[in-house]
Parts: structure tokens; sequence; C-alpha cells
């Protein structure tokens, strides 16, 4: 970890009526973060504490149940991938669309929609998974890609995850999906051009530019290690938003290496234990990969990595997109990213479910041992 800056508290302008340039988006972030105590009315997300079972009977995902569409589910034991029942893109989506009045146009929507179950346990999440299990599914991703890219009629691979009740998830299994098609999304193809107008102005990388700007001054990383690195951008948007990133340049997940994918699933894992472990409840959020597209273009100045974009800026309190993100098209952030970083570090990287686990028995002692000296805290498999 490099050495930090010291960070001052919010004084009476840090952190207020500040625009800060968010440079793979091509666009500048309001902050204003006085105004995160402001009183508040409103409904509050209460989080849902319900003890889950690792079995459920009616479970979608479970091992051995029946998925809506009528399949019976093997009974898995690791990573589970299956055609989603309800797509949004098809394979065998209508060519022929009745063409749309005036200047409006259409096109077939065409692709293929997977789903990805993390663990045959009903009642786990990627934070609580071994460090294995989230290795292996860093190479499902791996295995996914290389398939669904090579394919002729697939021009992009989204792989996410959406986690909890506050984004609308309705199954708590752990799972994510893949939208493989024939279209990139809006959020990449903005990327892509910010980031072919990068290397063609200055020659270099321009996620190796941001990696070198928090490098230096360190007081947004939360983690890293030799190969990768979890930091709250300088133009975060959300109060926890995180990147997760190979510190080398990879344009897709399929590329990074055996040693990478150890390194890269330590700190993925790492970030969402920290986020659950921060108001010790399931920390909710939406998981992309940012990935570069596999229509055959020159991508190498493409940086893979993985942005959380979690609702809560408080406990049990959301944020709202309002008259600045959907009527102004500016993201108003309510907190200061060198703040929140500072609070994630500042929290165990033992799950809080796990803390009566083990030889020590304590966050603060689990905490303050070097990882090597607590393998059987960290790693159930060892």
């Amino acid at each position: 970890m490099p050495n930090r800056l010291p960070f001052q508290p919010m004084d009476e302008f840090n952190g207020r009526w500040e625009q800060r340039y968010h440079p793979l988006r091509d666009e500048w972030v309001i902050v204003a973060a006085h105004r995160q105590n402001r009183p508040w009315r409103g409904e509050m997300a209460v989080s849902n504490r319900v003890i889950t079972p690792p079995y459920q009977p009616d479970c979608y995902f479970c091992p051995g149940n029946q998925r809506v569409g009528g399949v019976q589910n093997p009974p898995y034991d690791g990573v589970f991938v299956f055609d989603n029942d309800h797509p949004c893109v098809g394979v065998n989506a209508p060519t022929d669309l009745p063409p749309p009045t005036g200047i409006y146009r259409n096109r077939p929507a065409d692709g293929i929609a997977r789903v990805i179950c993390y663990s045959p346990r009903h009642d786990l999440t990627l934070a609580e998974l071994s460090p294995v299990e989230v290795e292996n599914l860093v190479g499902v991703w791996q295995q996914q890609m290389a398939d669904l890219g090579k394919r002729p009629f697939i021009n992009h691979v989204l792989i996410f995850e959406n986690k909890g009740e506050a984004v609308g998830v309705s199954n708590p299994h752990p799972h994510g999906q893949i939208y493989a098609t024939n279209f990139v999304f809006k959020t990449i193809e903005t990327e892509v051009k910010a980031n072919y107008r990068h290397w063609q102005e200055t020659g270099r990388v321009l996620f190796q530019d941001i990696l070198a700007a928090e490098l230096a001054d360190g007081a947004r990383v939360v983690c890293e290690n030799k190969t990768a690195v979890a930091f709250i951008p300088y133009f975060g948007r959300y109060a926890y938003e995180l990147f997760v990133a190979p510190k080398a340049t990879h344009p897709t997940v399929a590329t990074l290496s055996a040693a990478e994918i150890v390194d890269f699933a330590a700190i993925l894992q790492e970030v969402t234990i920290r986020l659950d472990n921060l108001w010790q409840m399931p920390f909710p959020y939406v998981m992309p990969l940012h990935q570069a597209p596999t229509d055959g273009g020159d991508y190498r100045p493409f940086h893979f990595h993985i942005e959380f974009h979690p609702p809560l800026r408080k406990p049990n309190l959301l944020k709202y997109l309002a008259g600045p993100e959907i009527g102004g098209g500016n993201f108003l952030s309510d907190t200061v990213p060198e703040e929140k970083a500072a609070e994630l570090r500042g929290v165990a990287r033992v799950h809080y479910k796990k803390k009566e686990i083990g030889r020590l028995g304590d966050w603060e002692t689990v905490e303050s041992l070097p990882v090597s000296e607590s393998p059987s805290l960290l790693r159930p498999d060892a």
C-alpha cells in the first residue's frame, strides 16, 4: 500500500460546490458533500435481516429444483451457468421489424442471456464464498467471455451482478447475469471513445493514468496487492462507488493470467466483505464488468475493470436519482470519495458473520494479523 497523504476532514469548503471530471464518461460530477447530513423525512430502505436457509425448496436457482421454464436444475456443487428463462435478448429476435414513423428507427435486440449461480448454497453472497470459490467464479467469467465473445453475431458481453432488494433483486440466491448482445451498451461505447481519444492524444492508456493518480495520492485506495487494486475514484458518483482493477491492462477478463486471477479475486472479495462490514448487513450494489467489445476492433487502450455502484449513502438511506441526474444529466454526489474510502479501510477484512469462527474470535485481533498468519480464518479451504 502506498504512503497515503493524510486526509483532511471536510472544512467549510472541502467537498462543497465542486465539480470533478470523470474521464471515462467524459462528464462532470457535482460534489456537494455538505448535503449528506441534510434532514430526511422520506422513505427508508430497511435492510432485510431474515435468516436465509442454505437450501430453499421454491428457489428457481437451488440444485435439483425446477426453474420457471420447467427445466430441472442438476445437483451442481460449484458455479452453475444456464440460459435465462426470461431473456431480454434472444437468438431468435425478429429481423423483419416493421419500420417506425418518421425520424424514428429500430433494430433487432439479438443475443444470449445467461444466469450464473455462484454457489449451490442459497444463503451465501460473494463476500461469504471461500477464496477458491471466488477464483473459480472469475475463471467461469473467462470461459463465458471466450465462448460468447467469439460468436460472430455477438459484439459485446456484459457480465454483472445485482445484489439486494434495494436494486430490485427478488431472489437472494447468489447469482449474476450475462447479456451477450449484437450491440454495445452505451457506457462501454462512451468508455471506448474516451480511451481512444486519450490514446491518440498522449500515447498512453487512460485507465493506467487513472491508476497512477490514485496510487500516487493513496487517499482513495481501499486495498491492493501485487497485481490488483480497489479504490473509490476521484470522480466517484455514488458514496461507496468502487473500482476493482488489475494493474496491468487487459481488454477483457479473458486474458488475466492464473496469478492475476488469484490476486484479482482476493481484492474483489475483500471489497465486498468491507462493504458488508461497514453496517453489518448484506450491502446492496450493482456490479458490472467493464470489458471491451468483441466486434473485432482494436481495443488495446481498453482496461478491463469492475465497478460497484451501491445505492446506499447512509444506513437504510438510498441515493435517489432526481432532477440533476435525470433532468440535467449530471450526477450530484452527496459525499466526498476520500472520506468514504477511509471508512472502508477502517473496517475489518473478515466478514462479520464469521467473527466467532477460528482461533482468535475478535475482529480487532484478526485485522491486525497479516494474511499469511491467519490462513484458517481467511481461507476456509486451507
